[in-house]
């Protein structure tokens, strides 16, 4: 019989694996979906600020609705919650799907559909992560945490160079009904979990609006949380929205098309992929933020390499490691905050964080976005870069001479 390995001992529980292998088949749909949204958009209007639009319209929605829905996770049943989810953004992906059918699909009802699912990850996310405790215990937390980024980012590997090949050869349309199916194994999942007792509610004894504000309260009380999440922030806006721009270099810079993006994305979420199970395998490492500030630097100076590139090759090389570094990051911001965290705040703190992590990089797609518009992609990039790695030399330079 198969054993788990002794680095992965959130798969030995019976519902952690549900969710995960769940997980990892439904993600993979959702990043084909979002490779085949990024060139959905750039057929429809051939303009760099509309993918920067269409980025924003999805982001927008954590960055807003997020901390309610950490304080509805910590007041509801979590795998209720996320059940609900999973079933909207199925519908949501087979409304896409047959608005593109029936020839009718225009920009805007991407924008709109965008914001829907943004939304709905609005609710799911601190759900999601503030479940795993109730599937693996506080020992072996960080572990599920790292083995979901892993299957995230071993879908956004694996995702975007399926959407490539289907493009080329069934079209668009194919992708976001493969991601509606691509729901059903989650949802399965969820619905399989069996629990030996009801887990009990936290009691209710305050006002949404109070619990809402304790949980503000605290991050702003205590620096090394604030450090962290406004850290996070600035990497989200300057740094992240380069996933939205790389249909503009598949298809004008490096010429390659849809297969081509495909493979772009691809090799983004093998860095990231190869940082999650790195971390996953190395829960030894005492300097974490020492960890944090280089993998900001690599991160960052990858990101500037990649802007300008317009070798096929090298740009490959500069994405996988750009993907090691935004996932080491954020990662390792993860477990140093929940460490930090008390036990009855992380729902509302990790909400925060989920709100700066994602929501953030609304405005910096719409900021980016605007800044191609009229300077171009590669010097927009080039210029989120440059901002990226000023930040975390300025951290490094801290750690080493505080």
């Amino acid at each position: 019989m198969y054993k788990i390995p002794l680095s992965f001992p959130a798969l030995t529980y019976r519902n952690f694996r549900l969710f995960w292998f769940g997980q990892v088949i439904s993600l993979t749909g959702t990043w084909m979906h979002s490779a085949a949204q990024g060139w959905l958009v750039l057929k429809l209007t051939d303009s760099p600020f509309y993918l920067g639009l269409v980025g924003m319209a999805g982001s927008i929605p954590i960055l807003l609705f997020t901390l309610a829905g950490g304080v509805t996770a910590d007041r509801f049943n979590k795998r209720n919650i996320i059940l609900s989810m999973q079933g909207i953004l199925m519908l949501l992906a087979f409304t896409l799907a047959f608005l593109v059918t029936t020839g009718v699909i225009t920009v805007w009802h991407v924008l709109a559909i965008a914001f829907l699912i943004g939304t709905a990850h609005a609710f799911d996310i601190p759900a999601r992560q503030s479940f795993f405790i109730e599937l693996v215990g506080k020992k072996n937390l960080l572990n599920a945490i790292a083995l979901n980024s892993a299957a995230f980012h071993g879908a956004r590997m694996i995702g975007p160079a399926i959407a490539g090949v289907v493009i080329g050869h069934f079209g668009i349309t194919v992708c976001f009904y493969i991601n509606g199916l691509s729901f059903i194994a989650a949802i399965i999942g969820l619905i399989r979990m069996r629990f030996d007792e009801d887990i009990p509610r936290r009691p209710v004894s305050k006002s949404i609006s109070k619990e809402f504000m304790e949980g503000i309260n605290y991050i702003f009380d205590e620096p090394r949380a604030y450090k962290l999440i406004a850290l996070v922030g600035i990497i989200s806006f300057f740094g992240f929205p380069y996933m939205t721009f790389l249909p503009v270099y598949a298809k004008d810079i490096l010429k390659t098309g849809a297969t081509g993006l495909g493979i772009l994305m691809g090799f983004a979420g093998a860095g990231a992929f190869a940082g999650a199970i790195t971390l996953a395998m190395s829960e030894g490492i005492s300097r974490k933020d020492i960890l944090l500030s280089v993998a900001g630097i690599i991160f960052s100076t990858a990101l500037l390499i990649f802007s300008s590139s317009e070798t096929v090759w090298l740009s490959h090389i500069m994405l996988f490691l750009v993907g090691w570094g935004a996932v080491t990051q954020i990662a390792t911001s993860n477990s140093l905050l929940q460490i930090i965290v008390p036990d009855s705040l992380r729902g509302r703190v990790m909400s925060s964080f989920t709100t700066v992590f994602l929501g953030m990089a609304s405005l910096g797609n719409l900021a980016v976005g605007s800044l191609a518009y009229y300077l171009g992609t590669s010097t927009a990039l080039m210029i989120s870069a440059g901002l990226c790695l000023f930040v975390s030399i300025l951290i490094l330079c801290r750690i080493i001479w505080r």
